[in-house]
């Protein structure tokens, strides 16, 4: 029984070596890109987008958890426009527009307060001949502690779907 215990406890050791020492070698910065072509103008495209009341339209983390609890402040959309939620789900954050420049580009700061983590993204509408071309990018610093630096070499695989997801429903809401 002993014997047990001692090689449970070396295989527990080594693992958290691994998990801790591995995570100090990688690197805590992640960035996350998706885009989508939207036959519609980017005027349409940026108020869905310019404005924190419209995210529930089409951001997918509202969809997951509707009973989720907002507080919107600032200004109604653009630069100073922002939001905070807290979700049994989908966590808690506060999102807030720190650059507008309609209807071509907007940026946010994003930040965690389970994490200690601050993100910064941005939307950029570029017209085209059907309608608008949208990307999405958020870049972001997981810190020093080497757990979270596992998140940030998933970032992409995590969090680009939702962006996947919330550029097809801004899509389809837009196409309206």
């Amino acid at each position: 029984m002993l014997k047990l215990i001692k090689v449970v406890l070396s295989i527990v050791g080594v693992l958290a070596v691994v998990l801790l020492g591995g995570g100090l070698m990688l690197s805590p910065k992640f960035t996350v890109t998706r885009s989508t072509d939207i036959a519609a103008p980017p005027d349409k495209v940026y108020a869905l987008v310019a404005s924190p009341r419209e995210w529930g339209r089409w951001a997918v983390w509202h969809q997951r958890d509707p009973a989720m609890k907002i507080e919107y402040g600032g200004a109604a959309s653009g630069t100073g426009a922002g939001w905070s939620w807290q979700s049994a789900t989908e966590g808690d954050g506060k999102m807030t527009f720190t650059a507008a420049e309609p209807p071509r580009r907007l940026a946010y700061d994003l930040y965690f307060p389970d994490f200690g983590t601050t993100s910064q993204g941005e939307f950029r509408i570029d017209p085209t001949p059907g309608g608008s071309r949208v990307t999405w990018v958020m870049h972001g610093d997981m810190g020093g502690n080497p757990l979270f630096r596992w998140f940030a070499l998933n970032a992409d695989g995590m969090v680009g779907k939702d962006f996947e997801a919330g550029l097809a429903k801004l899509k389809s809401t837009a196409e309206k």
